[in-house]
């Protein structure tokens, strides 16, 4: 997979709720996991240019499933449910969180998630502890700070220093899905 080529075709591929939907190909994964209306919808939409190809909304938790794009028929990225919404019933949390162990037992062409973070705000003690369970697994993977159009440079700067303060030993990039900081790299 050359992952420095640019997105000329992306697809909805499916939603998944269980391991045994999995793509039964050989295509790389590269998983999006994130708090709630951190913009990880948003982020797959910025960068393939499709402005409603993953679903958004402002209202945090609305996607509960996995929801898998395929990408210049090479490699997919999923759209994982958000982590830490708490106004899903337990019923609801428990069943994303046994789909999320499934993706994460049964997932064997998983190649790397991506974490991502709102720049506006400290990480979270769960986006701490996913970032620290993503090292423990050995995931390769960084983090994208997205929502940086929000923030001015001088912001910029000091929120990305003390989030790195947080989340230690990993890549870091700004990123807005409306001014496209970041896309290219």
């Amino acid at each position: 997979m050359n992952i420095t080529s640019r997105i000329t075709s992306a697809v909805f591929s499916a939603c998944i709720t269980n391991k045994d939907d999995l793509p039964k190909d050989d295509l790389p994964i590269i998983a999006l996991v994130g708090r709630s209306n951190v913009g990880k919808s948003s982020l797959i939409n910025s960068l393939t240019g499709r402005k409603e190809l993953a679903r958004t909304s402002s209202m945090p938790g609305k996607t509960l499933t996995m929801n898998f794009y395929c990408i210049n028929d090479a490699f997919y990225l999923v759209d994982l449910p958000g982590y830490g919404f708490a106004k899903a019933s337990k019923a609801t949390r428990n069943k994303i969180q046994a789909m999320m162990d499934d993706f994460f037992n049964y997932c064997s062409n998983l190649k790397g998630v991506v974490q991502i973070v709102d720049i506006r705000h400290k990480p979270s003690p769960l986006d701490i502890q996913m970032h620290n369970w993503l090292k423990e697994q050995h995931l390769n993977g960084f983090v994208v700070l997205t929502k940086s159009d929000k923030l001015s440079n001088q912001q910029n700067i000091k929120m990305r220093s003390q989030i790195l303060k947080e989340i230690r030993g990993t890549y870091t990039m700004a990123y807005s899905s409306k001014t496209l900081v970041g896309r290219d790299e």
